[in-house]
């Protein structure tokens, strides 16, 4: 089967089994690795050293998958209901985490998208990743078409805003490539930089993880230093603000996808739940939803700056 007819059949096999972006890309060096060389060379990274260590398979794609020509993008629409407010003894939680794990929907997309490709051309290497490998998903997603990146650091796309969860199959067959998005459509605006409640948006395109409540809440493990807990806020586990804050992000479609939308008790969280969980207890709540991650331990941290902060507001 020739580039053409490949990638018009996985396009079409992608859409049907809910990827709602789907772009081919060839599997080169990104030029964003620039980008990315001086963000950590400037210790922006913090805790998460991961990048410096997998820093050849950033550059080089063929060390995620030996013999990788193209790159096939895939973005799933992820919002939603809309925020609700958090009120005393409660606590918010990032919209991606509203539900259950992301990660199982869309592996289990990827695995149906990955055996129709190797029906259609048997013994090609194929290789589905979501957020686990050394890919820098955002710089392909553009290379894909998919939209731009925006000065909060995050790919914007004209009718989902930033609210996509990003995948990738990669494989050893070449595919016709779409054409990149070049341009911004950020302008003049800087929105997202002064919504950041912590100042971590330094400058367009600019992110210090170490002031991220995002990084702090989830990506730390030591406590949340002392000067950044007010700025937190009832932020129990991730950080909207910067989105929230983006026009591109208001009137966007919502997602059908049952696993992505509020379990109850999730937007918002009583506090006051969390502070009886032992072990077993946080595993029953938590086990298949992106709060796992954090572990109890974490999570009675944040909740412990959330209930700080408010018994501040009300002195």
């Amino acid at each position: 089967m020739d580039a053409h007819w490949l990638t018009i059949a996985l396009k079409e096999k992608a859409r049907l089994l809910g990827f709602d972006l789907v772009g081919a890309t060839p599997a080169v060096t990104p030029p964003e690795i620039e980008h990315l060389e001086k963000w950590l060379a400037d210790g922006l990274d913090g805790e998460m050293r991961f990048f410096s260590r997998r820093m050849d398979a950033y550059r080089d794609p063929g060390l995620i998958l030996h013999g990788v020509k193209s790159i096939l993008m895939l973005g799933v629409n992820y919002r939603t209901a809309e925020p609700a407010s958090a009120g005393p003894e409660q606590a918010t939680v990032s919209r991606y985490a509203w539900g259950g794990d992301y990660h199982d929907v869309i592996r289990r997309r990827l695995r149906e998208l990955a055996d129709f490709h190797c029906r259609l051309v048997p013994h090609c290497g194929i290789r589905g990743v979501v957020d686990t490998a050394p890919l820098l998903e955002r710089a392909f997603a553009r290379r894909a078409g998919f939209g731009w990146i925006g000065k909060n650091t995050l790919l914007i796309n004209e009718r989902f805003g930033s609210w996509i969860f990003l995948a990738a199959l990669l494989t050893t067959e070449k595919l016709q490539f779409d054409e990149p998005a070049l341009v911004s459509s950020c302008g003049a605006c800087r929105a997202c930089l002064d919504a950041c409640p912590t100042g971590a948006l330094e400058a367009p395109y600019r992110l210090d993880a170490r002031k991220c409540i995002s990084y702090l809440t989830i990506e730390s493990h030591g406590p949340i230093p002392l000067e950044l807990r007010q700025a937190c806020g009832d932020r129990l586990f991730g950080c909207d603000a910067c989105q929230e804050a983006c026009p591109w992000n208001r009137g966007t479609p919502t997602s059908s996808e049952k696993t992505f939308q509020s379990q109850a008790g999730m937007n918002p969280v009583r506090l006051a739940e969390l502070s009886a969980l032992d072990e077993a207890g946080f595993c029953r709540r938590f086990r298949n939803t992106p709060l796992w991650r954090i572990k109890l331990d974490g999570l009675l941290r944040n909740a412990a700056v959330v209930l700080e902060n408010q018994r501040h507001y009300c002195e």
